[in-house]
């Protein structure tokens, strides 16, 4: 929760720093205000944390780890990597993986590790992406790096649970991120048009004298 904490503070100075608190000037909130909204948030979580513990005792555990991943993969699916597509719906996204978290922290052996769950989540799920949007857009190379400061962290933080899991993770950023750009762009080079029959008719006649 201490690192947490610490890595938010720093995300929010920086997400101030980014355009030199214009987008903060715009919209009139205060810092004053986002302070009272985070007290008020960690309160009821805190005071909600012993419900949180005791949500699901009724669902087998394995039912849980199921809807979790099912949830997760949802917010994979319906998240908003900056595409304008039908299927992206960050409502939907982030309210699927705060499930997920509620279902995974009701496993937890107390109320304050399903605290600091559900805490964490929203500032994976729901801080985060704000910052990458602004980074994104008002400075790519820092996007960059802080994104791949960002894998690393989550790697080294799998890899004291699982280094298994950590090579999986691992295979899959470098499939992702390098290996299907490259497979792309490769097969842009063997793109070709094949002309018949079967295209429309083109019209070859010169028609300016109709239109006089």
């Amino acid at each position: 929760f201490g690192a947490a904490l610490v890595s938010s503070l720093l995300g929010y100075v920086l997400f101030d720093a980014v355009d030199g608190g214009a987008g903060r000037w715009a919209s009139g909130r205060t810092r004053w205000a986002d302070l009272k909204s985070t007290l008020v948030f960690a309160a009821f979580t805190y005071g909600f944390s012993p419900v949180l513990k005791t949500l699901t005792e009724a669902i087998s555990t394995d039912t849980i780890y199921a809807m979790s991943a099912l949830m997760l993969l949802g917010h994979l699916i319906f998240f908003d990597y900056g595409a304008n597509a039908a299927i992206v719906s960050s409502t939907l996204s982030l309210n699927m993986a705060i499930f997920a978290s509620v279902c995974l922290a009701s496993r937890l052996p107390r109320s304050l590790h399903a605290f600091v769950m559900v805490t964490f989540a929203m500032q994976i799920f729901a801080l985060w992406p704000m910052l990458q949007k602004k980074l994104k857009a008002q400075t790519p190379r820092c996007y960059v790096g802080v994104t791949v400061l960002f894998a690393l962290a989550a790697l080294v933080g799998l890899a004291t649970v699982s280094s298994v899991g950590a090579v999986l993770f691992a295979s899959l950023l470098l499939a992702i991120s390098c290996l299907c750009p490259y497979c792309l762009i490769r097969l842009q080079l063997l793109k070709d048009n094949i002309h018949g029959p079967w295209d429309e008719a083109e019209i070859k006649e010169d028609l300016s004298r109709f239109l006089m």
